[in-house]
This record gives structure tokens, C-alpha cells and sequence, in this order.
């Protein structure tokens, strides 16, 4: 499969074919940030067949009116709310349900991760030679430019999760991710599932591979999390995907006689 190249219209995503990947972005109290955001995705997928779906979660700043503003000069965003705010992996959840791509990126929408960068994982992960089964490229941050304590905490926590999960995931933080819509369906939903999509992909049986991605500063807003908040969920959820993982059981294929 390879990157279609589109001419330039103004239709809307709902009067064009079915796309060949759908970029999902949660976002909570980043109004500063959306439009540039948005920009830099239309930019990098200019010549692709693509849509990109921001989704709102009850953000108490300005966030949905500035997204709603955009509609009109963005023809391929998509706009969703919800209701309640309930964090980020429930946004890339409701993201990719309402994506009509085979294929999803996620960013984080603090505009860290660079849009430059999907084109390339979804080349590698689409490419004729790749191994059968793969379902996910994970970026990589290569430069991290965060505070010093940030990266400590993260690398602390990156090497516990990786020698107890054994999903050779450097970087499970970084938000963005190139991975197959069908693939990701299959994971067992729960809050904070994002940082564990490599290690729940394994466990399905899919294949991953990673890939050195760009990383930037934060412009605008506040980060939504402290390392004593990370640490505080993350033993309860390693401890839940151990268990999921030893409570697997693979078919090998189904085969329909």
C-alpha cells in the first residue's frame, strides 16, 4: 500500500472516498494549540488521502469553539465532544471508533509530536516486505525535550515497564503512534491504555516495530500530567496488563471449514 495522491478540493471528508489514514487527536484545554496543530497535519498529508479527527473532552477553556471555528478552513477535520471529560485514551478511543481509514495516527495535541513524522511510519508500516501481522509503528523519541526530572521519571519508568512486559518499547510516553484501526479494536479497552498499546498488540499476536521520531517544546498550555500522577496509576495498570497478558490464549489462525 502506498500514500494516494489526491487533488485538492474543497469537499468535505464525507463527500470523498474512504481514506487511507485518519490522524486522531484528544485534546483537553489546548485551545492555543489545535489550529496550529491541524495545520501542520494538513501540511505533512497534503498529497495523501487522509482525514483528521480532534476530539474534544470537555475541555473548560475554549478548546471546542476554536476546533468548530476551524471546520471552515480545514476541509478534512472532523470534530468530536464529549460530554464528559474522560481522559486521554478514551479520546483516542472515541477517535478511532468514528475513523473511516484502515489505518490511525495519534498525536498528542500539545504540538510535541511532530506531524512531519507520520508519513514515514505509515510507510514503514505499510511497506510490501513488512512482516505479516504487523499492526503498529510506535514512535520514538530521539531528542526528548523535556525537563530533566521528565525524563528521568520516564526513563525510570520506561525500563521497569519494558523488562516486565517484554515489549521492547523504549518510549511508551510518546503520543504518537502509526497502528492499524482493526488492530487496535481488538485491545481490551481501559483507562491509560495508550502507554500500553505496544505490549497489548503482542499480546493479540500482532507485530510491532518503532522508529526515531522528532519531538518539540511545548508552546502553549500546561502539561495535564506530573510524574507523582503517572506513577500513582501506573503500578495499578502494569499490574492489570500482566494479568491480561497470562490470561491469553492464542487460536493461531481460524480457519472456516
Amino acid at each position: 500500500m502506498t500514500l494516494r495522491t489526491m487533488s485538492k478540493t474543497n469537499k468535505t471528508p464525507d463527500d470523498l472516498a474512504v481514506p487511507l489514514i485518519s490522524v486522531v487527536v484528544p485534546a483537553y484545554n489546548e485551545a492555543e494549540n489545535v489550529e496550529n496543530l491541524a495545520r501542520e497535519i494538513a501540511s505533512a498529508l497534503s498529497d495523501t488521502s487522509y482525514e483528521m479527527i480532534f476530539i474534544d473532552d470537555a475541555s473548560s477553556d475554549d478548546t471546542k469553539t476554536v476546533l468548530m471555528d476551524m471546520k471552515s478552513r480545514f476541509p478534512h477535520l472532523r470534530v468530536l465532544a464529549h460530554r464528559q471529560n474522560s481522559g486521554q485514551s478514551r479520546g483516542v478511543r472515541s477517535g478511532v471508533q468514528a475513523a473511516r481509514a484502515p489505518v490511525i495516527a495519534t498525536l498528542d495535541s500539545d504540538g510535541q509530536n511532530d506531524p512531519a513524522d507520520i508519513p514515514a511510519l505509515f510507510a514503514q508500516l505499510t511497506r510490501s516486505d513488512a512482516p505479516e501481522d504487523l499492526a503498529m509503528v510506535g514512535g520514538r523519541r530521539a531528542k526528548r525535550i523535556d525537563s530533566a526530572a521528565k525524563k528521568i521519571a520516564s526513563r525510570f519508568g520506561n525500563g521497569v515497564r519494558k523488562r516486565l512486559l517484554k515489549d521492547d518499547a523504549d518510549d511508551t510516553g510518546c503520543g504518537l503512534k502509526v497502528f492499524t484501526r482493526d488492530g487496535f479494536l481488538q485491545l481490551p479497552y481501559f483507562d491509560h491504555i495508550h502507554r500500553y498499546i505496544p505490549a497489548l498488540m503482542l499480546r493479540e499476536g500482532f507485530k510491532i516495530e518503532f522508529a526515531d521520531v522528532n519531538h518539540r517544546a511545548r508552546e502553549f498550555g500546561e502539561s495535564k500530567y506530573t510524574n507523582f500522577g503517572r506513577l500513582k496509576v501506573s503500578i495499578a495498570d502494569l499490574r492489570g496488563v500482566i494479568w491480561l497478558r497470562r490470561r491469553m490464549k492464542l487460536p493461531g489462525q481460524v480457519d472456516e471449514l
